[in-house]
């Protein structure tokens, strides 16, 4: 028998976990200085993970889906990307939103069950969080494929979980991506949690990156909490679907050191101590620890930062708190160009009953 085929998934580090470096890093990130950006990028993102979180708990913000412990991926992944790229977020993709223009309020507002918060300022064509699993890898292949018919040297960029591989629409979009040759990069943000599904019961494939090998694109594995070898490896996918050599499938190793959402107790399911285990290469820590051993941040300037940092979370969430709540009516403004009939009467009753709810509460009677 001969072989008809074979494949290599290579790997990608540069910081290890202790913060030093496994191998000479790459010409962005030579000068150490150069990378306390990515470093303050993570900390807001943590910071505004954590705000996020208490407010949940407080009543003043719904379902919200943290990424504590995944900061670089996003961070990673957004600041290799050019402004007229677009995103294709799921629902823990905040660190990538926050950097490429997405206001703390406007996430907020998403959270807080406001689709407004959706309408975003600046990165105008990204598009909003997706809730279903995997299905904006679909709209990210057909983006690209419209880029490529047009001629733009631009590039689709699409963010899901390891449980997000296992679903039609994966294997789909990323067949047809393969076929079309599209500026594609899939980033599956692997954090080994698909809920309380462990990756161990996902799949039996050694590496979620080798499903690329089925759609004939490449495919790649890199240290996920390595802000460092995400942006390389990030940046070195975008120019090669911006040259039209197709699409990449990278599969960036993280944890999800938190519950899958706040709706979730992921102790159920997990055990205390591989959790404290997992504390110990979370990305933060990593880069932290590199950026004082170069002598370019200090506990004094660390600590700054921090706090800058958590000021500029509390002016978001007070921006936040102060926007008026919508009109109940709202929900039916932007489903369809023209209301069908069937929901003509909804709209009916909500705009009936809505000025006698809003009475209710405001004499103190729920």
């Amino acid at each position: 028998m001969t072989t008809a085929a074979s494949f290599h998934i290579g790997y990608t580090q540069y910081l290890g976990a202790d913060g030093v470096a496994v191998q000479p890093f790459p010409a962005f990130a030579r000068d150490p200085a150069a990378l306390l950006p990515l470093y303050r990028a993570m900390v807001l993102t943590r910071a505004f993970d954590t705000k996020a979180v208490a407010l949940q708990r407080t009543g003043k913000l719904g379902t919200f889906a943290s990424s504590v412990g995944q900061e670089a991926i996003g961070v990673g992944v957004a600041s290799a990307m050019q402004a007229d790229d677009v995103l294709f977020p799921s629902y823990r993709d905040h660190a990538a939103q926050l950097l490429r223009g997405v206001t703390m309020t406007e996430s907020l507002l998403y959270w807080g069950g406001d689709e407004r918060g959706s309408d975003f300022a600046v990165p105008r064509l990204d598009f909003p969080n997706c809730v279903p699993i995997g299905t904006q890898v679909c709209h990210a292949a057909g983006a690209a494929y419209a880029f490529k018919l047009r001629g733009e040297p631009r590039v689709a960029v699409a963010i899901f979980g390891d449980g997000g591989t296992s679903k039609g629409d994966f294997y789909e979009a990323m067949n047809m991506a393969g076929v079309w040759q599209a500026p594609l990069v899939l980033v599956i943000n692997n954090n080994q949690w698909a809920i309380s599904v462990p990756r161990s019961m996902q799949s039996a494939a050694q590496t979620l990156a080798q499903k690329a090998v089925a759609a004939g694109i490449d495919g790649l594995q890199v240290d996920g909490n390595d802000v460092i070898a995400m942006h390389q490896v990030m940046h070195a996918a975008l120019a090669k679907a911006r040259r039209g050599d197709g699409p990449t499938l990278i599969e960036a190793l993280s944890y999800r050191l938190g519950d899958h959402t706040t709706a979730d107790d992921a102790t159920r399911y997990r055990e205390p101590e591989l959790i404290r285990k997992q504390w110990e290469y979370e990305p933060l820590l990593r880069l932290r620890t590199y950026l004082m051993r170069m002598n370019v941040l200090d506990k004094a300037q660390d600590e700054a930062l921090g706090k800058a940092c958590h000021a500029q979370v509390e002016q978001a969430v007070e921006a936040y708190l102060a926007v008026a709540p919508p009109e109940p009516s709202a929900m039916f403004d932007h489903l369809y160009e023209t209301l069908p009939h069937a929901l003509r009467d909804q709209l009916a009753s909500v705009e009936r009953f809505a000025p006698v709810a809003a009475n209710r509460r405001e004499n103190g009677h729920g």
